[in-house]
């Protein structure tokens, strides 16, 4: 069953990762960090999509977050979070390429598909050349611990769980 409004954060506990630039000339290294300590206590909006690079996700998805980050912290958003199924280091050239931490979205992974899975998100993206186990897009608005948007796609659509969506919700 899929998160849904009212749903505490909580029990969804996961595994995430982040991945940190490149270290004392080292190749970057991979970060744990627990769903929780991102999501409780505070208002986080966290979006997800099915892949770094993929063409909706990189031109559309991504984009509008970017471009609307202040109106959003505006409403009293502590932080924004966008999540994929990608590993930590692809997220991290992602984040890169687009500079999301300067625009105010923080690029997490899921690539063991912990987080994904206990929310309901999944999809099978084998028939895109994706592999079996993606994530939908969606964008959850979580309060203090307590969801109170939740706008699952089905598969991989785009319709309602854009920056300019969600900002109307807030």
């Amino acid at each position: 069953m899929a998160i849904k409004v009212g749903d505490k954060i909580d029990q969804y506990n996961s595994i995430l990762w982040t991945a940190t630039p490149e270290v004392d000339g080292v190749c970057s290294m991979a970060k744990k960090v627990e769903s929780n300590d991102l999501f409780l206590n505070k208002k986080v909006v966290v979006f997800a999509i099915p892949g770094a690079y993929t063409p909706t996700c990189t031109a559309e998805h991504l984009p509008s977050y970017l471009k609307l980050h202040k109106e959003i912290r505006a409403k009293g958003v502590d932080a924004i979070y966008c999540i994929s199924t990608n590993d930590p280091f692809v997220m991290l050239a992602f984040e890169d390429i687009h500079n999301t931490k300067a625009q105010g979205v923080t690029m997490l992974s899921d690539g063991n598909f912990e987080f994904t899975k206990k929310i309901g998100a999944q999809m099978d993206g084998s028939g895109m050349g994706l592999g079996t186990q993606r994530t939908v897009r969606y964008a959850l608005v979580i309060d203090n611990g307590i969801v109170t948007v939740a706008e699952i796609e089905n598969g991989a659509a785009y319709e309602k769980s854009s920056a300019e969506d969600i900002l109307k919700k807030l």
